[in-house]
């Protein structure tokens, strides 16, 4: 029988690639329950992760304590093992078919056991839980296994560790080994947590074709403080690499009796595209949606190669065509396309199957007139965030309709913007097209979700690429041709070896380039000798390569399944299942039933959630998704009286409206389950009740002329109006003004140690410095009290970072990624050092190179500090509105009364400088007041 004692829980997230590992804890000690070791094992060989985590417990009360082990994991691996170790006996997992499972699965939630132990979490993670009685003193081990490939995304394979204890951990490491025999081309580290004391617990070791990464803190590295119990691990750990690539682009591995092979040629001229946009302006756009649609479209139009051609759809319950006909992607259409999408705005229905349809006749009729290049790409990207309300609304319809036309001539990339969006009907019609579909999540980086993507599918080398490989040497091939090859991504191809094959497998690979067909050759020994590089213990396990196999084949099984239907649904459902029950894999079809000591709920299983991106694979297997999705999904909440607007397309644009305005950062679609909008006779209000989960909401009335409109513009003017009254009624007086901060130069070799510089350019983008000799380029836009923007561009390191008062965005090869302020942040690019402390102070450091600080200040207003540091490492040729002091300057006498002004000169312009009171922000917040003298530029 279970204890009543409160529940003490941990768990540990492990991500590839996206591998996130997090080691989370709760409550910790309080009820006796400790973790006295933690232990995450990883091994990436030829970019197959195994994950082994290990959580070793003790209960050191005088009474039974209930202990819960949670662990998130990315959707996209299978677990493969998890079992229990107490008292000396093992109690261990079991894969079955999920339909087998289903009796006891259905029996043990009428008995109101929690059966299920997997559901969605995050982005893109689930979240594995299984709770256990611990009798006093007693010891239990958990171990859990799981599988991973790891894709290439944008040139970078990534490795993501999210470590989260809440509590010190007497033993507590993190092992990385990574094996590629191609050779690791880089190798970079970075965190959230870590601190310059804490990075002594990290160790980074690598030669030419493998690498370790151990971090093991010690109990006083993990504490706050001397004095404090409390740990300060609590933020994400991220390992990215890539791979040296030879002439042919690829490389072909061998071990026991099976090959992989990963092809990528980078040095490809870029083929021209043909691209049209088709945006969904719907009302359910309305607000933050549409604002960070145009944004990214905007981005994304400036980023289009001179050679693509382009045009923009854009839809409601009609399509619009911002031109005729395809246009050159010149400066001159671009700038008016900009134009064009920044004053998108949203109402109206939705109506896909007109919008789609008219984007594959605009490819058509440039192709009869001859105006698609040859060897060019014809993409369509659709982005929509709801299901279609207008037109044709049937999605089989829909999607047998936009087939016929497109008929393989082109591909479809949908966008399903946050989660009222019917995403298994997007994903269906992306595969039944040659493209994909992608999740954007209603976030602040929403609109970088949309450019990455974009930038995934912006560089297109290779068309109709295809594998051969002698049909005396394999069988059992995964698939072997596909449409495009992007820059940044990368083919996998695998299989059987027969068994009386030759001694040399040979492959060769065919495919289109802008302006001729082109094909590689490889090949790669057999003999056992080939094997060789497999054999270190520290980078592989047993028959990694014939897993990765069967993880490939079973995965490509279910995407061939959203599109397949009657006798081939089936076969393919059957392969899948079998391969899963072979090898142990926790995929969409089967469970990991686990076992518990007797007198414990006897029946819990580990399955994959019908939810978000999985969501599509279940659809389509019948009734099993079935019993799978009654525990993912959130409980029913108690029905309130009153109206409750959630059906009518247009009123549901009211509930988006108020969930904007009303609960801005509030998770999760319009229409949220735990709001109630109802009339009454005089106005519109928002009815809420409390849910444990969630803060607590204002009350929002809203003028009645809402409820004598349809107009989407109206309710949001309506709205709008109501919460800056009652934000006008509740702000707090503004704060005194104080002095704008200046730009401190340290100035080396100079007369003068330092000079302070008032910029007077407002509003407008300003060159500061550009130093050819560093590869620094620093660009920022100044307002009264600060800076509202700065910009860093380091070549070498191909990184681009954009600073504003709300977040820093850092771009590293064409893939961005958003960070908050006072978040801690540590990154280690082989030259460079990207460090951002809790206080708000973000530095760019390297040997040998300038310095490059910016610091968050808020008074009186939230803008930037530009720091600058290591100012003796700039080159004579630095220039700029800052750069230029850097130069030969000579400072004139100081005249005046108290010599206080003079002259400094630099080459071709002189400025008056006076000697004046600065804020300096060099040593942190608050700031110091100093004596400097000042020009104004």
């Amino acid at each position: 029988m279970k204890s009543s004692a409160p529940a003490h829980m941990w768990g540990i997230i492990l991500l590839l690639p996206s591998l996130l590992v997090g080691l989370q804890t709760t409550t910790a000690r309080k009820n006796g329950i400790d973790i006295y070791s933690l232990t995450v094992d990883s091994q990436v060989s030829s970019r197959f992760a195994h994950t082994v985590v290990t959580s070793r417990v003790v209960n050191r009360a005088d009474a039974a304590q209930e202990a819960t082990f949670q662990l998130e994991l990315p959707r996209k691996a299978f677990i493969t093992n998890f079992s229990m170790v107490i008292d000396g006996v093992t109690y261990p997992g079991t894969v079955q078919d999920k339909a087998a499972a289903q009796e006891q699965y259905q029996a043990a939630v009428g008995r109101g056991e929690s059966a299920g132990l997997v559901k969605t979490t995050g982005r893109q993670t689930e979240q594995f839980e299984v709770s256990v009685t611990v009798a006093p003193k007693a010891k239990i081990t958990f171990e859990l296994v799981y599988q991973e490939l790891l894709r290439r995304r944008l040139g970078t394979y990534e490795l993501l560790l999210k470590v989260k204890p809440q509590q010190l951990v007497k033993h507590l490491q993190i092992d990385i080994h990574i094996f590629e025999p191609q050779g690791i081309r880089f190798l970079e580290t970075e965190s959230t947590f870590m601190t310059q004391e804490l990075a002594d617990a990290l160790t980074t070791s690598q030669n030419k074709t493998k690498a370790h990464i151990r971090f093991k803190p010690t109990l006083s590295q993990q504490q706050n403080s001397q004095n404090d119990q409390d740990t300060i691990l609590d933020g994400n750990f991220i390992v990215r690499y890539d791979v040296d690539r030879s002439v042919s682009g690829g490389s072909i591995q061998i071990e026991n009796g099976y090959f992989v092979h990963h092809f990528a040629p980078e040095d490809l001229p870029t083929m021209p595209k043909n691209v049209i946009f088709v945006i969904d302006k719907s009302g359910s756009m309305l607000g933050r949606k549409i604002q960070q649609t145009r944004e990214a479209l905007i981005k994304i139009l400036n980023d289009l190669s001179p050679k693509d051609q382009f045009n923009l759809i854009v839809f409601n319950g009609k399509e619009t065509q911002w031109r005729p006909s395809l246009v050159k992607a010149s400066e001159e259409n671009v700038k008016e396309a900009t134009g064009y999408a920044s004053k998108i705005e949203a109402d109206g229905w939705t109506n896909i199957n007109d919008a789609v349809l008219s984007a594959v006749e605009l490819l058509d009729a440039s192709n009869r007139a001859e105006q698609l290049p040859l060897g060019s790409v014809s993409l369509i990207i659709l982005l929509t965030d709801g299901e279609p309300t207008q037109g044709e609304t049937n999605p089989t319809t829909i999607q047998r309709n936009i087939q016929e036309a497109i008929n393989n001539r082109y591909s479809l990339f949908c966008l399903g913007f946050g989660f009222n969006v019917h995403y298994p009907f997007l994903e269906k019609l992306a595969q039944d097209n040659g493209g994909l579909a992608r999740r954007i999540y209603e976030d602040s980086d929403s609109a970088l979700q949309l450019q990455d993507f974009y930038q995934e599918v912006a560089n297109p080398l290779l068309l109709a690429v295809s594998f051969e490989y002698p049909s005396d040497a394999v069988e059992a091939v995964t698939q072997d041709n596909f449409r495009y090859h992007f820059k940044g991504s990368e083919m996998v191809v695998a299989g059987k070896l027969q068994a009386q094959g030759p001694d040399v497998l040979t492959a060769k690979i065919n495919g289109q380039t802008h302006k001729q067909n082109i094909t590689f050759r490889m090949e790669a020994s057999i003999a056992p000798k080939g094997e060789e590089e497999f054999r270190s213990p520290k980078y592989i396990y047993h028959n990694f390569m014939e897993r990765l196999w069967a993880f490939l084949t079973i995965n490509q099984q279910l995407e061939q399944m959203i599109s397949a239907s009657g006798a081939e649904l089936k076969k393919l459902e059957s392969q899948a299942l079998n391969l899963s029950l072979k090898y142990n894999f926790v995929t969409p079809l089967t469970y990991m039933v686990v076992t518990k000591p007797e007198g414990q709920e006897q029946f819990q299983a580990a399955g994959k959630p019908a939810d978000a991106d999985n969501g599509p694979r279940d659809a389509f297997l019948g009734g099993q998704g079935h019993f799978l999705k009654t525990h993912a999904r959130r409980p029913p909440l108690p029905k309130r009286k009153g109206t409750t607007l959630h059906t009518d397309p247009i009123l549901s644009v009211a509930a988006s409206i108020f969930r904007q305005n009303a609960f801005p950062g509030l998770q999760g679609p319009p229409g949220d389950p735990h709001v109630s909008i109802r009339f009454h006779s005089d106005n519109f209000r928002v009815h809420h009740f409390k849910r444990p989960d969630l803060p607590p909401f204002p009350d929002v009335s809203v003028p009645s002329v809402i409820s004598a409109t349809r107009d989407p513009v109206v309710l949001s003017q309506a709205v709008a109006q109501s919460t800056k009254k009652k934000d006008a009624e509740s702000a707090t007086p503004a704060e005194p003004t104080h002095p704008a901060p200046a730009v401190v130069l340290p100035l080396p070799g100079s007369s003068v140690g330092q000079l302070c510089v008032d910029i007077l350019r407002f509003h407008v983008p300003i060159n500061l410095f550009e130093d050819p000799d560093q590869g620094l380029w620093v660009r920022g836009v100044y307002e009264k009290d600060g800076f509202s923007r700065i910009e860093v561009r380091i070549q070498e390191s191909r990184l681009f970072v954009r600073a504003s008062p709300e977040y820093v965005v850092v771009t590293r090869d064409q893939k961005s990624s958003q960070y908050k302020w006072k978040r801690t942040l540590f990154s280690n690019l082989r030259s460079l050092l990207i460090v951002m402390d809790e206080k708000g102070l973000l530095e760019l450091s390297g040997p040998d190179r300038v310095t490059i600080g910016v610091m968050r200040i808020s008074d009186p207003q939230k803008r930037l500090a530009l720091l600058v540091s290591h100012a003796e490492r700039f080159s004579n040729r630095t220039i700029g509105q800052l750069g230029q002091f850097y130069q030969d300057i000579t400072w004139d006498p100081p005249v005046g009364p108290d010599n206080t002004t003079r002259t400094l000169r630099v080459p071709g312009t002189e400025y008056p400088a006076t000697r004046e009171l600065k804020l300096d922000y060099r040593e942190g917040l608050p700031a110091k007041k100093i004596s400097c003298w000042t020009v104004k530029i």
